[in-house]
Formats: structure tokens, sequence, C-alpha cells
């Protein structure tokens, strides 16, 4: 894909496909990466498999002409270092919870991501938000408390690892929207950067926290399954997929954008929760919590919608003043 121009920017028929597409893939994500976990633990090995995969994919698909992607500069490299550590951080932190919480919940706590944007854009000098806005926040996280306090399978280290994966993925946000709108970089090369910068950091934590390289034996081991293997290669074919329609997402519209798309397919997601993959045991509470969460994320988006709507008809990143 080549670098996005203004017009491009502006069309609303590619800010569509990008929303869509970044909700199914993200959707379908979170269900694949929580099968190959089920049967293989080791999530930083499986996050440094899916960068080299991405990194590889676009280098040789540069090569071959099917891209004319810029190659790699140090001196844009520098600038993008801190959204691929933020980027890996979020991954790593999500998979690793992913292991200890259930689909639902985890999907619940990721909605807290509107929030911290939110705070991260008021402390930014945007101020203060609209009432609706508040409100549909404070309703969100409550239903995040009543679903826990009705989560059997509650896991603290669990939680605590979702809650600083929202932390993290809101920083990559804002900075990824950055690097888009002031150097001109396309979804494509974000994507390369990205990869590229994280190996290094990837290679060093699965050496740091032991996973290398009885991961790698076990790797092999489960590999002889077809079963397993299909899911292994989803998961580095939407590993990849899921970059650049977050990528593309949050350049061709903004990160706000971005974390509604995630709220809204958070709704499917949730509801096919509860039956595939397992690992939920159905109580009032986390029932309730979790409609009270899913309202809060909806109304939310709605919210937002309207606020856009009323603004002069002129494309405004909902960052914009990170560029001022």
């Amino acid at each position: 894909m080549d670098k996005l121009t203004d017009a491009e920017a502006a069309s609303p028929s590619l800010s569509l496909f990008a929303a869509l597409s970044y909700g199914a893939a993200s959707m379908a994500m979170v269900f694949i990466n929580k099968a190959v976990l089920m049967e293989y633990s080791h999530s930083m090995t499986l996050l440094t498999m899916q960068q080299l995969a991405t990194a590889l994919l676009i280098h040789f698909g540069r090569r071959m002409g099917y891209t004319r992607s810029r190659g790699l500069e140090m001196s844009t490299a520098k600038k993008l270092l801190p959204v691929s550590l933020f980027y890996n951080a979020n991954v790593a932190f999500a998979l690793a919870s992913l292991k200890g919480v259930n689909i639902p919940m985890y999907i619940a706590i990721k909605r807290l991501t509107p929030l911290a944007v939110l705070i991260a854009g008021f402390f930014s000098g945007k101020g203060k938000p609209s009432m609706q806005v508040i409100l549909s926040v404070i309703l969100t996280a409550g239903g995040v408390v009543i679903a826990a306090l009705g989560d059997f399978s509650f896991d603290l280290f669990g939680y605590s690892l979702a809650l600083t994966s929202v932390f993290f993925q809101t920083m990559y946000l804002v900075l990824v929207e950055k690097s888009g709108a002031e150097d001109g970089l396309s979804s494509i090369e974000i994507m390369f950067y990205n990869s590229f910068l994280s190996l290094p950091f990837l290679l060093f934590l699965i050496i740091a926290t032991g996973e290398f390289p009885n991961s790698f034996s076990l790797l092999l081991v489960k590999s002889k399954s077809i079963h397993f293997l299909v899911i292994l290669i989803l998961s580095f074919v939407m590993g990849i997929a899921l970059n650049f329609t977050m990528f593309l997402c949050t350049i061709v519209n903004s990160a706000l954008t971005t974390t509604i798309v995630g709220v809204l397919k958070g709704v499917g997601s949730t509801t096919l929760g509860f039956v595939l993959l397992g690992g939920v045991q159905v109580h009032g509470l986390n029932v309730t919590g979790l409609v009270i969460n899913t309202a809060g994320g909806v109304w939310y988006s709605y919210a937002k919608y309207q606020q856009r709507k009323s603004k002069v008809p002129k494309r405004v990143s909902d960052v914009e003043t990170y560029h001022k």
C-alpha cells in the first residue's frame, strides 16, 4: 500500500473500510489467541513469531515490488521506537492476561481504553469532555466493577495485566496517530518499523523470562497436531491483518475512533465469549455488570458520534491538539 495522501485520508469509504476491517480483525484475534494459549502458554514466544512473520512479509513484499513503501531509515526508526515499545507492552500484557481472564471480562476491562484516552487528552490540554461522554465512561467503568464482583474465575494477577495493557494501548494509539500525521507514514510502513524494532526487545524478553529454548521445543512437538498448526498459522495471519487495520484506522480516522470501534466489536465478542472456548461460569452479578459495561460502551460511541456530527464538517483528528 502506498503512502496515504490527504485525499485518501479524507475518503469516507476508506474511513469506513478501515473501521470495519479493524473491528472484524480485532474480534477474531481475541478468540484465535485465546485458542492458541489454551494449548501453548508461551505468550512472549507467540508474539515474537507474529512480529517476525509481519516483518518478513513486508520486507519481501517490498523487494518483490508488491508495495512501494520506503525502506528502513534510522531517523524514522528513532522516532517510532516509543510506538513500538508501547505497542509490544500492550500486546504482551494483553496476551498474558488472556491466560487467566475469560474473554467477556477481558473485553470489559479493555473497554476502559476510551476512559484512558480521554484522561490523556484532558492532561494534554484538550479540555473537559461533554456530560454524555463523562456519564457513559462512568457507566462503563462501573460495569467492570460489578462484573468483577460476580466473576467466579476472578484472577487478580490477570486483571492487573489487562489493566496495564489498557494503559499501554492508550499510549501507543496516541503516538501512532501522531507519527502517521507528522511523518506521512503509511500503515504498512508503521507496521514494518513496529515489527522490526520489536524483535530485539522481544528476543531479550523470551530469554530473560526463561521461555527460550523450552518454548521452541514445545512448539515443535505441538506443531505435529494439524489442529494446533492451523490455529497457529491463523494467529500469524490475523496478527498481520490486525496490525495493518489498526494502524490504518488510527491514521485515517483517529485514536479515539479506533477505541470506539474496539468498544463496539466488543459487544459481539462478549456474547460469543460465553459460548466459545469455555472458561466462563455464569453469575447474575457478572452478567449484569457486562450488560452495564456494554451499554456504557455503546452510549459512549453514540455520544462521540453526536459530538463529531455537531462540529464544522471538516476532518479534524480527535488528537490534533497533540500536533499544535
